[in-house]
């Protein structure tokens, strides 16, 4: 394959959940945001929240930046222009979300690029009410992500990803047979037990039911874990759609009625 600066880069990036005791100065952050707000967009309907308490943030990490779904900033404009949302809630958060991915991406590129380190924290979405209070957010602004953002203190190895013939598929959609399955499984998982990753964060996500517990960190690598996670995990679509419907988001309901 080819490479370059920019290519080894994305290939050599990891999460960094240990920091430097280290402030980011002002003119980097300022890099990061603009490179941020670069990222391509369906509306711009992107934000991001920063918070820069190291004492409080995830990791004691120096920043803290929440990127969201911001459809408030475009009603406002729409409203000055005459307009009502007609678009359905769920058109809108999918292309907000496209828009919030781009910017964090962006950020992360940024940030390796000067020497940062960062980790993306999922589960904003499902801490929606929380931080709407925390930054006192208005209707219609819906955390997406959250990206700890620092010096860092630890250079663990780029974790292994699917091989790409489990992942690139040209013109049509394969039937993946189970031994693509199998061997997709067995990179992932011999990657992972190679760097000893869930040993040395001493993490396995636990049972629950009736299923009795087979495996150790000798065995208990990456495919278990989501199966465990994924198996387990927010099964009530509440627990989804009650955030949204807090923060002014009815994904089940048509659109409003266009103004004039």
């Amino acid at each position: 394959m080819k490479t370059n600066d920019t290519i080894e880069l994305l290939l050599n990036r990891k999460s960094i959940r240990k920091y430097e005791d280290r402030q980011v100065d002002e003119d980097t952050l300022e890099s990061l945001a603009r490179a941020a707000f670069q990222a391509p967009f369906a509306a711009q309907l992107g934000s991001l929240l920063l918070s820069r308490d190291s004492e409080k943030n995830p990791f004691s990490a120096p920043l803290l930046f929440t990127v969201c779904v911001d459809c408030h900033r475009l009603e406002l404009i729409m409203r000055a222009r005459g307009w009502k949302m007609k678009t359905s809630d769920a058109a809108m958060l999918l292309f907000g979300v496209q828009d919030a991915c781009y910017m964090a991406e962006n950020l992360v590129v940024a940030a390796e690029s000067l020497g940062l380190g960062s980790c993306y924290l999922g589960m904003a979405p499902f801490a929606a009410d929380r931080i709407a209070e925390d930054y006192s957010l208005p209707e219609r602004v819906f955390p997406v992500v959250q990206l700890a953002v620092g010096y860092p203190a630890e250079d663990p190895p780029p974790r292994p990803r699917y091989p790409l013939s489990f992942s690139l598929f040209e013109d049509s959609y394969p039937e993946l047979e189970e031994e693509d399955v199998r061997e997709a499984m067995r990179v992932m998982d011999e990657g992972y037990l190679a760097q000893d990753y869930y040993r040395r964060a001493d993490y396995m996500v636990e049972l629950e039911g009736e299923r009795e517990e087979t495996f150790d960190f000798d065995d208990y690598s990456w495919t278990e874990h989501m199966c465990r996670k994924w198996g387990q995990w927010h099964a009530a679509a509440e627990n989804l759609l009650g955030p949204l419907r807090r923060r002014g988001f009815e994904v089940t309901r048509d659109g409003g009625e266009e103004g004039s």
